[in-house]
């Protein structure tokens, strides 16, 4: 349960950790808005449902995603990459609803990126099981911007490491509410997610909900 892995369910949050510099740890900034942003999430579904991407050497992602705003990130046998379509159902994808827009902007401001807007947001789903390997968000046009990184139901364990997939890496807990901010120095740091342990979140069942915002295009 999440509690064996955290201590407890979403303690009372309003830390702001630093992990790197340019990058920010805001503890419990989306708690506010969570019933807003998890409507979202299942309206954004209906229109583009989560799928299990596949990445151009053939394997298929253990974390299901989809997109909305005016561009999704999608993989498949030829390659990583932004698209305005969904490939699956040939449409663009969903309007990014204003709540997720307006959490994003808001949070890039209180870590110290004013004025970012995204363009784009990836929705991924984890099941326990599910894990995200160390990786670099490096398919965007404007790497000046930052990622905004939210964190809804079961809580996982984030691995931040460096520019190089060698560098030392460093792990911290994500609870239910938190947003992570890293652009600047950090923006090309190496990032994952560990593998998803049991557990049942009172907002999204034996769920994590991860909103990834981005200034893609």
């Amino acid at each position: 349960m999440t509690g064996e892995l955290f201590g407890q369910d979403d303690p009372p949050q309003t830390a702001r950790l630093a992990l790197a510099e340019g990058a920010l740890l805001l503890r419990g900034h989306a708690v506010a808005s969570q019933d807003r942003l998890l409507a979202a999430i299942e309206q954004v579904a209906l229109a583009a449902p989560f799928r299990n991407m596949v990445t151009p050497g053939g394997r298929a992602m253990s974390v299901a995603m989809t997109n909305c705003g005016c561009a999704g990130w999608v993989t498949d046998r030829r390659g990583y990459r932004y698209d305005p379509l969904d490939p699956e159902t040939g449409r663009p994808w969903p309007e990014m609803p204003g709540c997720f827009a307006d959490l994003a902007t808001d949070a890039a401001r209180d870590a110290g990126y004013p004025g970012f807007r995204p363009d784009a947001c990836l929705i991924n789903r984890y099941a326990p099981g599910a894990r995200m390997g160390l990786h670099q968000d490096r398919d965007e046009r404007d790497l000046a911007q930052p990622i905004v990184s939210v964190s809804l139901g079961l809580p996982a364990m984030f691995q931040f490491g460096g520019r190089r997939r060698n560098d030392p890496v460093a792990k911290y807990p994500l609870l239910h509410g938190d947003v992570l901010v890293w652009g600047g120095p950090s923006r090309l740091n190496h990032h994952g997610i560990l593998t998803l342990r049991d557990g049942v979140h009172p907002k999204t069942g034996a769920l994590r909900l991860n909103l990834t915002f981005r200034h893609a295009l």
